[in-house]
């Protein structure tokens, strides 16, 4: 009998240990979700809707740009996407050409450049936004080449200065700067979930696949088309 009372008590405990697993699973699971924004035509897993705020990018020849930054936390994980709207690039370029005694620096241009270097600009881009992580008091461990769902950029790997790590991407997609990045603490798993996440959407709502990569200084200023294909929504070979 004590015997059995032993092997029925064992067996509850059991049961509620399972229990407890079954329910902390999927509820664990269910922190994170997949965040789409069509104004700015990305999709990422995020843990909850991130927080918005409205900011301004400076570029690399000192145009004042629109910015979006998305934040997501997870106990002491960081998750951001910064985007920077170059699109009005061309038109603040244009407007201080007006401005500019004759002959001035600022003036100067070219089919190649446009007036102000605004091409130029939107060509370093990439390079000019991982460039910011070198100013940071952190190390860098890792800097490549990469691509997210075939659109080109940088990616990195940093350990911080209080021992956290961040693994960002800093790539360019339709003038659209991003620079995506996730912190976790010391010892802490790479943020997989996030990194691996990211993709793009249409003004639709469509998921984006493009066939060959997507390079922004070519197919954003127009030098070279973009093929989409395999996003929902979308036949192959759809032009940008």
């Amino acid at each position: 009998m004590k015997y059995r009372e032993e092997y029925m008590n064992v067996s509850v405990v059991v049961a509620v240990v399972v229990a407890v697993l079954f329910i902390s699973g999927p509820a664990s699971a269910q922190d994170w979700t997949e965040y789409q924004n069509i104004q700015d035509g990305f999709k990422v897993n995020f843990p909850g809707q991130p927080r918005i705020t409205e900011s301004k990018w400076t570029s690399e020849f000192g145009f004042v740009l629109p910015a979006r930054v998305y934040t997501g936390e997870r106990g002491k994980e960081r998750y951001t996407v910064t985007v920077v709207d170059y699109a009005p690039i061309r038109g603040l370029a244009e407007e201080k050409v007006k401005k500019c005694a004759p002959g001035a620096e600022p003036c100067f241009g070219s089919q190649l450049s446009g007036p102000s270097y605004w091409k130029h600009d939107v060509r370093g881009a990439i390079l000019y936004g991982t460039s910011k992580f070198l100013e940071r008091n952190a190390k860098i461990t890792r800097l490549h080449w990469s691509h997210q769902d075939l659109v080109e950029g940088h990616q990195l790997q940093l350990t911080n200065a209080d021992g956290s790590r961040t693994f960002a991407f800093v790539g360019m997609h339709d003038m659209k700067l991003y620079i995506v990045e996730g912190t976790v603490p010391a010892g802490a798993p790479e943020p997989g979930l996030f990194q691996q996440s990211l993709g793009w959407v249409d003004k639709a709502g469509n998921g984006i696949r493009y066939q060959t990569i997507y390079a922004n200084q070519f197919n954003g200023l127009g030098d070279a088309p973009g093929t989409r294909g395999g996003g929902r929504g979308r036949g192959a070979g759809t032009p940008q």
